[in-house]
C-alpha cells in the first residue's frame, strides 16, 4: 500500500508532518523556487521512471540562483534523494515529484538577503492535466506573460505562478481548457503552464526563449525527438496569436501536459479541430520514451524499484 513521504528539514518523514509556519517567508511572500516532475508507471515493469530527472534539478539550480537561495546538494545528490522518496511512497502510478528551495525564516519584510534557506521535495499521484486523447480547446488570454525585467522568466519562480493562475481560471471561466498567454509584444509567449508548438507546412514552429517562456524540459524534448525520429526540424520564432487559427497542428508540451493536442483556439478550430496525425505520432514516441520503453533514450530515465 502506497504511504505519502516528504523529503523535509534533511529527512524523510511522514507528509502529514511535513509542515512549515505562516510567518515563513516564501509563504508569506513567494521567496521560492521549485520544480515539476514525472514519475511515469510502466505497467509491464511494475515501477515507475523519472523523466529527465537531473535537467530538472540542473533548471533548479538556475533558479535559485536567481532567488539567491543557498541549495547545498548536488544534482547527484538531489537525484538519489528523489529517487529513494519515489521507492519509499510506493505509488504503483503515475506521480507527480515537486522540489521546492525556499526562503525558508520566519521573517517579514521583502528581500531576499539576510534570510535562510531550505529545501524539501514531496510526491502525489498526478494523472492527466490536460485530455491527451481529445484535445484541449484554449482561449487567448487578456493577462499577458509577466516580462523577464519584472520576473525572470527563465526561473520557476513560486510567486510568478499568479500570472498563470489568473490567466487559466479567466480560460476556464470563458469554457476553455487552457489559456495561451501573449507576451507585451502581442506575440505568442506559452500556455498558463506550457509551452507551444504549430504544425505548418511540415514542420514545427514554436516561440523563442526571448518570448518570456520558460525554457521547458519537455519542450527540448519534444524537439529533439522531432529532429531525430521524424526528421522534423524545429524553427524558433515569435509567433503572431492569427498564426494558431490558420496552422495546420498545434499542440502543448509540458511535465504535467505532456504532448497535448490544441484543437481549438479562440472559437475556431485548428486544423480540422481533432488531433493531427503528426501530434499523434509525436505522443506515441513521447510516451513510449517517458515510460522507459525506448532504449536510445535510457539515460533520460531513472527507474524507481517499488517494494511490493
Amino acid at each position: 500500500m502506497a504511504t505519502p513521504y516528504a523529503y523535509f528539514h534533511k529527512q524523510f518523514v511522514p507528509l502529514a508532518e511535513a509542515n512549515i509556519s505562516v510567518m515563513t517567508h516564501a509563504f508569506n511572500y513567494g521567496t521560492a523556487v521549485f520544480e515539476g516532475i514525472r514519475g511515469n508507471w510502466n505497467e509491464e515493469e511494475k515501477q515507475p521512471y523519472l523523466f529527465r530527472l537531473a535537467d530538472h534539478y540542473q533548471r533548479l539550480r538556475q533558479s535559485c540562483r536567481v532567488l539567491k537561495i543557498d541549495l547545498p546538494y548536488s544534482i547527484d545528490e538531489l537525484c538519489d534523494i528523489t529517487a529513494q522518496l519515489v521507492e519509499m511512497c510506493g505509488y504503483q502510478e503515475d506521480v507527480y515529484v515537486r522540489p521546492i528551495a525556499y526562503k525558508s525564516s520566519e521573517a517579514l519584510g521583502v528581500r531576499l538577503h539576510d534570510l535562510e534557506d531550505d529545501f524539501l521535495i514531496f510526491v502525489i499521484p498526478f494523472g492527466p492535466y490536460l485530455d491527451i486523447e481529445k484535445g484541449a480547446r484554449c482561449g487567448t488570454s487578456s493577462w499577458r506573460r509577466i516580462e523577464d525585467t519584472s520576473i525572470p522568466a527563465r526561473a520557476k519562480v513560486n510567486g510568478i505562478y499568479v500570472n498563470s493562475a489568473l490567466a487559466k481560471t479567466e480560460a476556464a471561466e470563458h469554457g476553455y481548457d487552457e489559456a495561451i498567454m501573449l507576451n507585451e509584444d502581442g506575440h505568442v509567449s506559452e500556455g498558463s503552464g506550457e509551452n507551444i508548438f504549430i504544425v505548418e507546412g511540415g514542420r514545427f514552429i514554436t516561440p523563442p526563449v526571448w518570448s518570456n517562456i520558460l525554457v521547458g524540459i519537455t519542450r527540448d524534448t519534444v524537439i529533439t525527438l522531432a529532429r531525430e525520429e521524424l526528421g522534423i526540424e524545429t524553427s524558433e520564432r515569435p509567433i503572431d496569436r492569427s498564426e494558431l487559427y490558420l496552422a495546420d497542428e498545434c499542440f502543448m508540451t509540458g511535465t504535467a501536459a505532456h504532448v497535448t493536442p490544441v484543437i481549438e483556439v479562440d472559437h475556431r478550430p485548428v486544423g480540422d479541430g481533432k488531433r493531427g496525425p503528426i501530434t499523434a505520432e509525436l505522443q506515441r514516441l513521447y510516451f513510449d520514451v517517458v515510460r522507459g520503453k525506448n532504449g536510445k533514450y535510457a539515460h533520460w530515465c531513472t527507474p524507481c524499484h517499488i517494494a511490493r
